[in-house]
């Protein structure tokens, strides 16, 4: 009987501390939305409203969230005008989620354009560009890919830091994937010097830009990724490059990522003048 009298008082304890835990966890999961909610909004303050207009040049990008809608990366994409007139065009994958990520990605952002106003050489920007991020002193880095293309003569530079190889197709139906030398993630050693590759682009055609996201997740390796993007590139023919930003960015859908994931499609239109 003394067991039995005592058994309200036991409950009810117990479903105050029940409330209690309940309470705790209801303002975990608003904080844990409120910080995700400010990552975002850092993100897409971030990111270009718009790109900008080149000669002979149209550009056209996409950007999709983590699948579960609270990893919020540093996935970036740009395009600037760089020293005399060369047409810059950047990607890059911020390594971690969240508020961090959103900040660091604007930094490095920052960056690339204000060193892409000294030089046209895409090995320097990103070689200075390491450099300064490092100096910021943030356990964060980030990779990127940046392209420094000349509309007139179609000289295009390439340099990249731990990036995903960019991809690129021909209006004649050729493409591939561009698996040149790159160089370590920007924010992690100094004094890095990064390879820069040059082609001439001789024909009308597609230059894309991803990270991982995109091209890689757990039903997809990263070798099928790039071919299907690559094949899309192929495939174009002269399509608005909105449009194929589209189809590349649904590739994400089927790889089941479990990261964010942008896009940036460079349609180079006319064939350059080669006299």
């Amino acid at each position: 009987m003394h067991r039995h009298r005592n058994a309200p008082d036991s409950t009810q304890e117990l479903l105050v501390t029940l409330g209690r835990l309940v309470d705790q966890a209801l303002e975990n999961i608003r904080l844990q939305q409120a910080r995700a909610e400010l990552g975002i909004a850092l993100q897409r303050h971030m990111l270009p409203s718009e790109l900008p207009d080149f000669p002979g040049v149209r550009l056209a990008a996409r950007y999709a969230p983590a699948q579960d809608g609270l990893a919020v990366g540093g996935d970036f994409y740009d395009a600037f005008p760089m020293r005399d007139g060369v047409a810059g065009m950047a990607i890059g994958d911020v390594q971690g989620h969240g508020v961090e990520a959103a900040a660091f990605m604007g930094e490095a952002r920052a960056s690339l354009r204000a060193l892409a106003s000294v030089t046209a050489d895409p090995g320097e920007v990103l070689t200075c560009a390491n450099d300064l991020l490092i100096s910021l002193g943030c356990d964060l880095f980030t990779t990127c890919c940046l392209l420094s293309f000349v509309p007139r003569s179609g000289d295009l530079a390439i340099a990249r830091a731990g990036h995903v190889p960019m991809v690129w197709g021909t209006d004649s139906g050729d493409s591939g994937v561009s698996l040149d030398e790159g160089g370590v993630p920007l924010g992690i050693l100094p004094d890095q010097g990064y390879p820069v590759v040059h082609r001439r682009l001789t024909q009308p055609g597609y230059l894309v830009l991803l990270t991982d996201g995109v091209v890689e997740g757990p039903s997809c390796p990263i070798e099928e990724g790039l071919a299907e993007v690559a094949a899309l590139a192929g495939a174009g023919r002269g399509v608005d490059p909105e449009v194929l930003a589209s189809r590349v960015i649904r590739v994400a859908d089927r790889t089941g990522h479990d990261d964010d994931a942008a896009v940036l499609v460079v349609r180079h239109d006319d064939a350059p003048d080669t006299r």
